[in-house]
């Protein structure tokens, strides 16, 4: 089962470049998945460095434990990255030199029916990274208000038909239980009057039910602060996006630290004064030609990196 579905890593290269600056050091990969971009930061770390990797699937956990077996630099950590102030403090490190995120679903998610990600193939209604814990969507969209389903397709998925949609789930739930993919794609496409070219209309609830049932964004909000907290001054922090609301919030804390503190308007301040505590490196790195013919799941990724300063 761990090497059914496989996950083609996005910005492979560029990341790990961006991320190891010392071979004997320490480095954490936020978002295993099946492994792409741990496996090649270990070609380039020295028999002394470290990674510890973390992934709230379990079966991400599982392809993580066989390359622990292989791999003696390897730590694996079961669990979200919003908890990686702990995870790094059980392995009795102090700080680390780099971090990288590959944010949103992996592939193996989307494609493997049973998990409830993907409306092209019927499966049951879960959506859960950690399918040991929490509610499915099949549970929360049974309970859930119509005003709360309605905010969460607007403020995950940016979705403008946000009641419409909400209004036809809890009618439809009213004579049936939601239980699969393809139902409730079907619902929202009925409720959905102005398709968009070459995008299934289902697609951006489907997103915002999965933000929302895995708390993605008020994870991200939580990492962030947390990879300054664990970071060696000149270590990395390389953020994969592939979302705009992931994307926002990774630009706007970079930037507020890379500005540092706050003055009020006219007071004579130095930029040593300001405390800068973070430093852009480049700007942001998308997906090139040669990647995006070879994995059309690239086209929508935005990588950013950053450098501690202080």
């Amino acid at each position: 089962m761990t090497q059914l579905y496989q996950h083609q890593s996005v910005l492979l290269q560029e990341a790990v470049n961006a991320l190891v600056v010392d071979p004997v050091g320490r480095y954490v990969d936020g978002t295993f998945g099946r492994g792409g971009h741990s496996r090649l930061i270990l070609q380039q770390l020295a028999p002394e460095g470290r990674l510890l990797v973390l992934d709230k699937d379990p079966q991400a956990i599982a392809v993580a434990m066989e390359l622990q077996a292989a791999d003696a630099r390897v730590l694996v950590w079961h669990g979200s990255f919003a908890g990686l102030r702990e995870a790094v403090a059980a392995q009795g490190w102090f700080d680390v030199q780099g971090v990288l995120l590959d944010l949103g679903v992996s592939s193996p998610q989307i494609d493997d029916p049973v998990r409830g990600f993907s409306f092209g193939k019927d499966g049951p209604l879960d959506m859960r990274m950690d399918t040991s814990s929490g509610l499915t969507a099949a549970e929360w969209l049974q309970q859930a208000p119509e005003q709360e389903i309605a905010r969460v397709l607007w403020e995950y998925g940016e979705e403008k038909f946000s009641r419409r949609m909400a209004k036809a789930i809890v009618a439809a739930r009213g004579s049936s239980a939601l239980t699969s993919t393809l139902q409730l794609a079907e619902i929202v496409k009925a409720a959905n009057p102005a398709w968009e070219r070459h995008k299934h209309p289902a697609t951006r609830a489907f997103q915002a039910i999965r933000i929302f049932i895995n708390n993605e964004l008020q994870d991200l909000d939580a990492v962030l602060p947390a990879m300054m907290d664990v970071l060696v001054k000149g270590g990395r922090m390389v953020v994969i996006s592939f979302h705009s609301l992931e994307d926002r919030q990774v630009k706007r804390f970079i930037r507020k630290l890379e500005k540092g503190d706050d003055y009020p308007p006219g007071l004579p301040v130095t930029v040593d004064m300001m405390r800068p505590r973070l430093r852009s490196i480049g700007k942001p790195v998308m997906s090139g030609e040669t990647e995006l013919e070879d994995n059309i799941r690239a086209r929508s990724a935005v990588m950013r990196i950053a450098e501690k300063t202080a």
